[in-house]
């Protein structure tokens, strides 16, 4: 057998083939980024044929110390044009957060020519179809092969590679409706009130104190969070640009442990689920609410900081992904991968799939739970049963919890399947009696 020969390569050859990258933030999920890359720099030169160096982090404060190590050939710059104006930097990677800043840096970073890989999806919802049009007008009249990309697999349930799936798994397929826990921060707290009996104030602190709570925990709790990324997704499975404040949003800051115990007698559990369905007439619906989930259901036993979305489709049925939705090396994981793919030469034209001319409808059909605090007294489920036929809305039964306390009275009226808009007409009519 003849010996393989070996060619060494010379320095321009070298410097063409390294891909240098600068990132915007150096807390957890940046240290993340420059871990993973470290450990995982022999296999990833192997799989791409290029290097790929960490050149800067930008970060607020120079002298805060670090929780990782800072490669050989890194620096740490605190100016944002030390990485969006330094020729040498191919990709940005963006995970600073918020979207004011961040906005500038992805905006410039597109417009000076460079490859963006971010986990910011609240930007992205906010300004979704400002970087479609933004990518387009950079991608004008270049020649194929050195077009700009924009990546976000990290944006939408951190380590669940449901983006990339979107994007290539269902081209010749057809999107009826995505389902699933898609915030991490409230599954845990549903599962702890659940699973181990907490309030919504106890299930919150340890929320808080694991790091799955930001320090103002509303997004999360509000529903907000999911509601982003449940915009993204609908854009991806769809074709259908929505405003979020469009789709409807119930977070969990009202549920209660008698909520729960009301779910045990009917043999299931609560979940904050973030829902969008295409209905008959080529609209889409969508919310996010805490549903009612039953025990056979496999999401009843999705729990903690974990994330799953099932996706039903015309050809594949049903596709469940189920991951970590959060964290340091989930949500660092994705952006890797997306680094990799655009040094590999994946190209994707339209990061949002296509548009369709699929229109949203405030408004869907459901099962409703409702449960009424009330002082005792007369007539009180004759009065509710008035309203509720007013509205044409069918009563499918009433609980009352044998525990509830006298001074926190309350029962529980399950409905069959009506419209948002005869419930929410309910609620409003409840809420005006004595």
């Amino acid at each position: 057998m003849q010996k393989p020969s070996f060619l060494s390569m010379s320095a321009s050859e070298s410097a063409e083939s390294t891909i240098r990258v600068g990132i915007f933030g150096g807390g957890t999920v940046g240290g993340g980024i420059v871990d993973i890359l470290d450990r995982k720099s022999d296999y990833v030169t192997a799989l791409t044929g290029k290097n790929i160096e960490v050149h800067k982090i930008c970060v607020r404060d120079a002298s805060k110390p670090r929780d990782f190590d800072l490669p050989d050939h890194a620096s740490i710059v605190t100016n944002f044009d030390d990485i969006l104006d330094d020729p040498e930097i191919d990709m940005v990677v963006e995970v600073m957060g918020g979207t004011t800043a961040a906005k500038d840096v992805i905006f410039s970073a597109l417009k000076n020519g460079k490859d963006v890989v971010t986990a910011n999806k609240a930007l992205i919802a906010q300004d979704l179809t400002e970087i479609e049009s933004l990518v387009g007008e950079v991608n004008k009249g270049l020649e194929s092969g050195d077009e700009v990309e924009f990546r976000y697999e990290a944006a939408v349930c951190g380590g669940i590679p449901i983006i990339r799936s979107l994007q290539s798994d269902f081209v010749g397929d057809s999107v009826s409706m995505m389902s699933g826990i898609i915030n991490g921060c409230t599954n845990f707290m549903l599962s702890a009130m659940d699973r181990d009996g907490k309030s919504y104030d106890e299930a919150l602190a340890e929320a808080s104190a694991l790091g799955y709570a930001e320090a103002d925990p509303t997004l999360d709790v509000g529903g907000f969070d999911a509601r982003s990324k449940l915009k993204i997704l609908m854009r991806l499975g769809f074709g259908v640009e929505v405003s979020e404040d469009e789709i409807s949003c119930r977070g969990i800051t009202e549920l209660m442990k008698v909520d729960f115990d009301y779910a045990k007698m009917l043999g299931g559990t609560i979940k904050l689920l973030g829902v969008a369905k295409a209905l008959d007439d080529d609209s889409v619906t969508a919310f996010v609410s805490p549903c009612y989930v039953t025990n056979d259901d496999s999401l009843a036993s999705v729990s903690d900081a974990t994330n799953a979305i099932e996706v039903k489709s015309e050809n594949l049925v049903s596709s469940t992904y189920i991951g970590q939705g959060a964290g340091r090396y989930p949500t660092a994981n994705s952006c890797v991968n997306d680094i990799v793919a655009l040094a590999k030469g994946d190209q994707t034209f339209l990061p949002f799939n296509p548009g369709s001319q699929k229109k949203m409808v405030n408004n869907f059909e459901s099962v409703f739970y409702l449960r009424l605090k009330y002082r005792d007294s007369l007539g009180i489920t004759r009065q509710c049963g008035e309203i509720c036929e007013k509205h044409g809305v069918s009563i499918h039964s009433i609980l009352q919890n044998p525990v509830t306390k006298n001074d926190d009275s309350a029962f529980v009226i399950m409905t069959e399947k009506v419209d948002l808009k005869a419930i929410k007409n309910v609620v409003a009519d409840i809420e005006a009696l004595d």
